[in-house]
């Protein structure tokens, strides 16, 4: 999590790229930004003249021998400025709503579009919790602070201009005071946002941290429960959560210094005002209306200063929502390839051609980011139908070969061929479409049983997904169930055993009539008759196809074509079961260790 750890801990610097693009999110929608300006603009001028009618009545009403025939004209006047204030506020309360909506649907559509092209490297270094984060606290963040922020800002800094412009036109004395008292607020309000900005950052940070901790939490439950370790889950947030309470407690006292100092300025201006025009013999009407402007025109310095500090919060979040937005993945199709072939979510496939399954390594080395190599000029020559199992020890490399033929990962250097030609000059798109994938720890979606099988063929029919499922056998269980195969299987699959779980994944890969199938422990974590229904399933499906399987127990690959005993990164032995079992090698200790293991806890009959 590199990239995570560095814009988390880059803490002084400020970068206005992220603003950039987020105004062009914004304007997606330009007729409600608009129509907030437009609104907002009106609203700073009424805030502007209502001091001016006033002082008007003061003079022409409240003194001696005054006429009040045009009272009833001054009292409509009064009433139609009241309505005109009523439904700007509903204007601008209405435009702000719809582009604060807007601009989070755009901000998390277009992270969550980004997100679907990232190869699987990307999430195999990048916490969930950071991810959820942009997606959610940080997206609604920023667009609250787009829409209802700009009304602040743009009316706040209208307000004090139109001010400063009427106080000057009536008495450029008095407007001097509050003239003289600006620099003084815009110091203090650059010294105290630039420390305001860390204090947000530090604080987003910390609040990734526990957003991740509850995603795991939440997702490793059963984990936490037959370990019991709730306490040490426990203290790890709560000291995790102080962590973060920390940190808002300095940012919030930073942002709460402005309103005092801001306070005090504005009274003082005030006595200052009222001093200043005794002196002066002004006329009470202009005093009056001099000391309503004072103030009046610290409610958009308020404003503007909290509506600033609020930028220094947002901008941690810009910075990381559009760090997602903008992340480029490693692995991605060259410009020729996708002029062909189309992206992931427009493809071309008239032009994909048809896959036969041969795979051939050459010469690849590859090495996760910086981290040693795994692999060092490694070649392998496999035809297409062959069945081929990957043993050996965790760590060996039997993961990294898999992920290289699904490019999840692709080579640090060399080629890795299909059919004869480099899978780079094809399409990723193109290979996952002819890949089949069946992890050790079964993935099911929210729906039900069929749903969950249509996602390896989106256009497959209700018949199509049932013969996929009797094929593995899940039909057995199916028929046992109230809804039979229209069973919601729950959030997770957690209305089903594991066992189910995985051959429901099974029916998903062959239901996709797969070229290459891959089979990443498929059996090492279900019950021994679950893993006797889904053997027989292999046999068939494997048929025509180019099968890679991970194997922890050897007992499920004895029928492989080659199996691939695999050490450090390289292959030290290769045959059929028979052939290394009569070489007495490194496999024929593996099996020796394992079948003893099997007999022992029953697994085996002696």
């Amino acid at each position: 999590m590199e990239e995570i750890e560095e814009l988390d801990n880059n803490q002084d610097r400020y970068d206005n790229h992220p603003w950039k693009k987020i105004i062009k999110t914004v304007m997606l929608h330009k007729k409600y930004f608009i129509g907030l300006l437009i609104s907002v603009i009106f609203l700073a001028a009424i805030d502007v003249a209502f001091p001016l009618i006033n002082q008007w009545a003061l003079k022409n009403y409240f003194v001696e021998g005054a006429n009040y025939t045009s009272v009833p004209f001054f009292i409509i006047f009064y009433v139609g400025i009241a309505i005109s204030y009523g439904t700007i506020i509903f204007l601008f309360i209405n435009f702000a709503g719809k582009l604060e909506a807007y601009t989070s649907y755009e901000l998390r559509k277009e992270a969550y579009l980004n997100l679907q092209q990232l190869p699987f490297s990307y999430f195999d270094r990048t916490a969930q919790g950071w991810i959820m984060a942009r997606l959610t606290s940080d997206a609604r963040r920023l667009s609250e602070i787009i829409s209802w922020g700009l009304v602040d800002f743009v009316w706040g800094l209208l307000s004090m201009v139109g001010i400063i412009v009427v106080l000057l036109v009536l008495n450029a004395k008095l407007a001097l005071i509050i003239v003289v008292s600006m620099p003084i607020i815009l110091f203090l309000t650059i010294l105290i946002n630039s420390k305001m900005l860390k204090a947000y950052r530090k604080a987003r940070s910390d609040n990734s941290q526990i957003t991740a901790a509850l995603n795991e939490g939440f997702m490793g439950v059963k984990a936490t429960k037959s370990l019991v370790i709730e306490d040490e889950n426990t203290k790890d947030f709560v000291s995790k959560s102080a962590k973060y309470k920390r940190s808002s407690l300095r940012a919030v006292l930073l942002s709460s210094l402005f309103g005092p100092i801001v306070f005090i300025t504005c009274y003082f201006c005030v006595g200052s005002t009222i001093y200043v025009g005794a002196y002066l013999t002004v006329d009470l009407a202009v005093l009056y209306m001099f000391i309503d402007y004072t103030i009046k025109f610290f409610d958009p310095v308020m404003s503007i200063s909290e509506i600033l500090g609020q930028f220094k919060q947002a901008q941690a979040s810009a910075e990381r929502i559009i760090a997602l937005i903008s992340e480029e993945a490693e692995i991605k199709d060259s410009p020729e390839v996708i002029e062909k072939y189309g992206t992931i979510f427009n493809p071309k496939y008239e032009n994909f051609e048809n896959i036969i399954g041969d795979v051939k390594f050459e010469n690849v080395t590859f090495k996760y980011n910086k981290g040693e190599e795994v692999l060092t000029d490694f070649n392998l020559d496999i035809n297409a139908g062959s069945s081929v199992a990957l043993v050996g020890h965790t760590g060996s490399g039997k993961s990294t070969l898999v992920n290289l033929i699904c490019r999840f990962y692709e080579p640090t250097k060399g080629k890795i061929l299909i059919d004869g030609k480099d899978y780079k000059q094809r399409s990723i798109t193109w290979l996952h479409s002819n890949l089949g994938y069946v992890l050790q720890t079964p993935e099911l979606f929210s729906g039900t049983i069929l749903e969950n099988v249509r996602y390896g063929k989106m256009n497959a029919t209700d018949e199509e997904c049932i013969n996929a499922l009797k094929i593995v056998h899940a039909d057995e269980f199916i028929s046992k169930l109230d809804d039979g195969y229209n069973t919601f299987v729950g959030e997770g699959g957690g209305k089903l055993s594991l066992g189910e779980k995985q051959l429901i994944s099974f029916a998903r890969a062959i239901i996709k009539d797969p070229k290459i199938l891959i089979l990443d422990e498929a059996t090492s974590s279900i019950d021994t008759q679950t893993e006797k229904q889904i053997q027989d399933a292999i046999e068939i499906v494997m048929k025509g196809r180019t099968t890679f399987m991970i194997a922890h127990r050897l007992s499920t690959v004895v029928n492989a074509d080659v199996i691939l005993v695999m050490k450090d990164g390289k292959i030290i032995e290769r045959g059929n079961h028979k052939e290394l079992l009569n070489n007495k090698g490194y496999y024929f200790e593996l099996y020796k260790t394992q079948f003893q293991e099997d007999i022992e806890k029953g697994i085996l009959n002696r």
